[in-house]
């Protein structure tokens, strides 16, 4: 539970786990202390312990989630994670005899099963590299039963063997229309950055790809900021999909990442004009040195739309189109008029508390949103010459529609080929089935239009 209103609800993350007791209607705080986001409780088997998942910094959404165990008896808190697994845990699971958990982690790039005793020796489950997501098990004797996922299906149900991590599936409901798809080719690249690291990028090729040919291309900027692209499925931004209709798709696991450890995914924070940019421009400049890769569009959700809405002005002709929906155009009145305030707060150099001298808002004098505000992609409009598809909710709180409608008149009064799409029934995310399909329609006919 998160016991705060008002303003200090909209810029806290800090939730608190609570044990209630029946027999006395004591309610006690046991994570006293950890400010940030405390989550899944989970008692062990034997009743003796509790696990929970807890990230350190309040007002952070993207800290590193650790795995805390409280023995119930003295209440003392022992961090498995510390020091000894540098990635996130989601959904630990007890196992049966109480001396260890498992969980699921996304790992360099991919969702894994893995388990860990409780003196935090950690192992993977599942077969590394391979290119599925498994989520959290359930544990049935000694198989582990989960979904996974992979770009070229949906979930299905899988049986996983806990000893050897070899599974099979036990569901098939989409074998049948699969089966009817000829099926793009995934590839695994990792690019060169030009700060000298390596970075993952998922590269999606069109069914019977034939590279003495050329074919379009779709750099997708991932939202967030912080997130991973994987083998997840999604029924809103489709990979596959995307491969489908004759382009080529390109994924880059940019900084601000969640797969590649903490250094990786903070270094966006405080620096959303910077490196990360840098990586999308990489990831272009790698696909199209390859003779096969013909016009190449960039499109994106979100911060994936702030991405769009800022490569719109510093591109230097890489791009010939751009897609952006529900991004952020304006950061100087995004910060003011979001719903999670928490967010642009820190992501501009602030702390949770919006009084204090170390505030990301516009106003403040710290150097971190200062430089920020600056580069906001609203600035660069004299930039724009490239065609632009703006796709917003009218329902959106998190990045409010002014954002989108402001970037598709500033699109309109620099003479740049511009269409504006508004779902008056929709928010962040285009949810309705009829809604999705008229998306798709524009989407790919926007991206037909300029790059076929």
């Amino acid at each position: 539970c998160r016991k705060v209103t008002g303003r200090e609800y909209a810029c806290s993350t800090n939730s608190v786990i609570y044990r209630y007791d029946i027999a006395t209607a004591e309610c006690k705080n046991l994570t006293e202390g950890m400010m940030g986001y405390d989550t899944e409780p989970s008692f062990s088997p034997d009743g003796s312990k509790l696990a929970f998942l807890s990230m350190e910094r309040d007002g952070y959404e993207a800290d590193k989630v650790r795995l805390f165990i409280i023995n119930l008896e003295d209440e003392s808190k022992v961090e498995l994670t510390e020091n000894k697994f540098k990635y996130n845990v989601e959904g630990p699971v007890w196992m049966e005899d109480s001396k260890g958990l498992y969980f699921s982690s996304l790992v360099e790039g991919l969702k894994g099963i893995w388990r860990v005793d409780l003196d935090g020796n950690f192992a993977q489950v599942t077969p590394e590299r391979e290119w599925y997501d498994f989520s959290s098990p359930t544990i049935v004797g000694d198989r582990l039963i989960a979904t996974n996922t992979s770009m070229m299906r949906p979930s299905e149900i899988v049986s996983i063997s806990a000893t050897d991590g070899s599974w099979s599936a036990i569901s098939h409901e989409n074998d049948e229309l699969i089966s009817k798809l000829d099926e793009p080719k995934v590839e695994e690249r990792w690019i060169k950055t030009t700060d000298g690291k390596k970075m993952l990028t998922w590269v999606l090729y069109p069914p019977k790809f034939d590279e003495s040919k050329k074919y379009p291309s779709i750099l997708v900027c991932l939202g967030g900021p912080q997130g991973t692209l994987s083998q997840g499925w999604s029924y809103r931004w489709n990979y596959r999909l995307m491969a489908q209709q004759g382009y080529i798709v390109i994924l880059p696991n940019r900084r601000g990442t969640t797969a590649f450890g903490q250094e990786w995914c903070e270094q966006i924070s405080g620096d959303y004009c910077g490196q990360n940019i840098k990586d999308y421009l990489s990831a272009a400049d790698a696909l199209k040195a390859e003779p096969y890769v013909g016009k190449m569009a960039a499109v994106g959700a979100s911060y994936g739309g702030y991405s769009v809405y800022y490569l719109a002005g510093v591109h230097q002709n890489r791009f010939d189109a751009f897609i952006a929906h529900a991004g952020i155009f304006n950061q100087e009145h995004m910060y003011m008029v979001t719903e999670e305030m928490w967010f642009p707060n820190w992501d501009n150099g602030g702390i949770a508390q919006p009084n204090v001298k170390q505030s990301g808002a516009p106003w403040s004098d710290n150097p971190v949103a200062k430089r920020h505000y600056a580069n906001s992609p609203h600035k660069l409009i004299k930039n724009w010459d490239t065609p632009i598809l703006v796709i917003h909710g009218e329902l959106d709180y998190r990045v409010p529609v002014d954002q989108g409608m402001a970037a598709f008149n500033a699109a309109q009064m620099m003479g740049v080929p511009s269409e504006m799409l508004l779902f008056p029934d929709e928010n962040h995310w285009i949810l309705k089935p009829q809604n999705s399909i008229h998306w798709h329609r524009t989407f790919f006919g926007w991206l037909d239009k300029w790059c076929k």
